[in-house]
């Protein structure tokens, strides 16, 4: 039996625009003539899945079927959520429509989530199908590459999961890993009959009022319209409390691939930092005295560059009023100075710069810096720049 695949999209984005009134669902993106969606969807391609399910809602139809249109997908499913209740009722929903046997194995997808090294965790999926019962649950777990507080972690003994920790401090995440913890990714693989038979036992309102839900669903165009009525009813609770940290019987796939759900400007410059071949063009560099830049991407309402500050080079003090930056040193080791503070940074550091901060980027040694900075606003221009004080004399004199 094939496994049947289920993208849950229905996030909305705030983490990467916290103050905009509209924000752009990361999921659906454009990096560079390419979305997580899409490339979640060119992942279940592969011979050893069945037609995708994609829970979502009313807001996300459109965009949803653009990409499955795009990538030619002709066969799936649309589960659309009428309200937000987190992703225990999404989870579950998409589980109980009928044309799912009850041993069906079934795998949970993030929609927004890069995942490289496709084959080993494919073959990592194959070979654990074979062990999926009517009441275990598998999670993926992603060796962590530093110790991050985004994401959360799971310890295992003997591959049985034993602990959850949620999104710790650096400090405790270095523990974590000290003990061989691993990045709990968010992605699920468990049987149909596992599913209900676990949110029987530990959620019962949740699989009573998503049942109805669905029963009473109107099924038009390959979309399952939920019942609004009877999902309201279900309590808002992710899978991870409402059923992971009940049940014992959790397993774990331990994964060491490129993995990133891209949910800060910090991942997302890593991202184009890691891959700026396939971005670069000699046409986008701009010479400046202090060195050059040049801009990998310009997105919607985000401009990716990469800095080059050479030895002593000195930017302006400036503010913009229309965007905030998210900076990524990659090479040397400039000296920043932000509103009254000054301070170093080294290789994979980070600095947010505010909208309206006061800043500078100096490179006061031989080695030349490199920084990738994310611009993010509604203006994007070297027009948006108020420069303070510049050793090139290119401060405007106000009268």
């Amino acid at each position: 039996m094939k496994i049947r695949p289920v993208i849950l999209c229905g996030g909305a984005g705030t983490r990467l625009w916290p103050k905009a009134k509209k924000h752009q669902a990361k999921q659906f993106i454009n990096f560079g003539n390419w979305t997580l969606l899409g490339k979640t969807l060119e992942r279940v391609k592969a011979s050893i899945f069945d037609e995708p399910i994609i829970s979502t809602n009313s807001k996300y139809l459109k965009q949803v079927k653009q990409h499955l249109k795009k990538n030619k997908i002709t066969k799936f499913k649309i589960i659309l959520e009428p309200a937000k209740r987190n992703t225990a009722p999404a989870i579950l929903s998409s589980a109980l429509i009928k044309d799912i046997p009850n041993e069906q194995p079934m795998i949970f997808l993030a929609a927004d989530h890069l995942i490289e090294k496709v084959g080993l965790f494919n073959k990592a999926i194959k070979k654990n199908q074979n062990k999926l019962t009517q009441n275990n649950i598998f999670i993926f777990g992603i060796k962590p590459t530093i110790p991050s507080s985004e994401f959360g972690y799971f310890l295992t003994s003997n591959n049985k999961v034993s602990r959850f920790l949620e999104k710790p401090s650096e400090t405790k995440a270095k523990q974590i890993i000290s003990k061989k913890g691993y990045w709990n990714s968010g992605m699920f693989y468990l049987r149909k009959d596992s599913i209900i038979n676990n949110f029987k036992k530990y959620q019962p309102n949740i699989y009573r009022n998503c049942n109805k839900a669905v029963k009473k669903a109107r099924f038009k165009s390959k979309v399952y319209y939920l019942n609004k009525a009877s999902f309201i009813q279900a309590t808002a609770k992710s899978f991870d409390y409402a059923i992971l940290e009940k049940t014992k019987d959790i397993n774990a796939i331990k994964l060491d691939i490129p993995w990133s759900d891209l949910g800060s400007w910090k991942e997302i410059c890593k991202m184009y930092g890691k891959n700026k071949k396939k971005y670069f063009n000699k046409k986008n560099i701009f010479y400046r005295p202090w060195g050059h830049y040049v801009n990998l991407f310009n997105g919607k309402e985000f401009l990716i560059k990469e800095l080059y500050v050479k030895s002593k080079g000195i930017l302006s003090l400036q503010k913009h009023f229309h965007r905030a930056e998210h900076w990524v040193v990659t090479q040397g080791r400039p000296k920043i100075t932000l509103n009254n503070k000054s301070f170093i940074k080294k290789p994979d550091d980070t600095i947010f710069i505010p909208l309206g901060a006061v800043h500078r980027i100096e490179n006061p040694y031989k080695k030349p810096v490199k920084i990738i900075e994310a611009q993010v606003g509604s203006i994007l221009k070297e027009t948006d720049i108020v420069r303070f004080h510049d050793v090139y004399g290119r401060v405007k004199k106000r009268n």
